[in-house]
């Protein structure tokens, strides 16, 4: 019987029941912590980054949709206004019974057929296909990490070597925003001055959406 069956099964026993679930309770609200100050402490490194070369985006925090204290992942934002552009993300999601984390390029907004036929758009998703990325509706391009926050290998590597890890997390998008550079920029420089035509088409798109 290995170690693992062996607390399961001490857990189970009536008795023990009621320290054991108590126990889990407390585990998953630690995990939740953990997962938050994850997301906390590598947001100043991103920012850091942007900074260090000249980037125009501030990183924000994304919240949970349904649990406004907890914490999912990290985007950036233009500093200037623009309403439809690529904007670089890492967020984790739940998916197929476990957290795991990826990160790419997701639109402001819906775009229209018009300014997915931009040129620099187009190149730009070429580019990113080329480097392994995946691209749907939301995301121009997207791919999955190796990290997975919420199970104990990850959990334990964080409390025990925190900078290495936060490392490789920065280290994965300094990849993607600095290998892309370029064409991110012409992408987002495209859609800023596109015809107001394409404007219109975007709002009426926003609309759809929001019935």
């Amino acid at each position: 019987m290995n170690e693992e069956q062996a607390v399961l099964d001490f857990f189970a026993q009536t008795e023990n029941l009621p320290l054991g679930l108590a126990v889990a309770e407390q585990m998953d609200t630690l995990r939740e912590q953990m997962n938050n100050r994850l997301w906390q402490e590598l947001l100043p490194r991103l920012q850091a980054l942007i900074n260090d070369h000249e980037l125009a985006w501030r990183v924000q925090p994304t919240e949970d949709k349904n649990a406004p204290d907890s914490l999912v992942g990290l985007h950036c934002t233009t500093s200037t206004e623009q309403p439809l552009y690529l904007r670089p993300m890492m967020e984790q999601q739940y998916l197929g019974g476990v957290w795991r984390i990826y990160f790419g390029l997701m639109w402001s907004a819906a775009p229209s057929p018009d300014q997915l036929g931009l040129p620099a758009v187009s190149s730009l998703k070429e580019s990113l296909q080329t480097a392994g990325f995946k691209s749907n509706e939301n995301f121009i391009a997207w791919q999955w990490t190796a990290f997975h926050p919420r199970r104990k290998d990850f959990l334990l590597r964080y409390s025990l070597q925190p900078e290495k890890l936060l490392g490789d997390m920065e280290a994965i998008f300094k990849t993607l925003l600095l290998e892309h550079r370029v064409s991110i920029e012409q992408a987002n420089a495209a859609l800023k001055t596109a015809p107001r035509s394409m404007t219109v088409s975007l709002d009426q798109l926003r609309s759809k959406r929001v019935d």
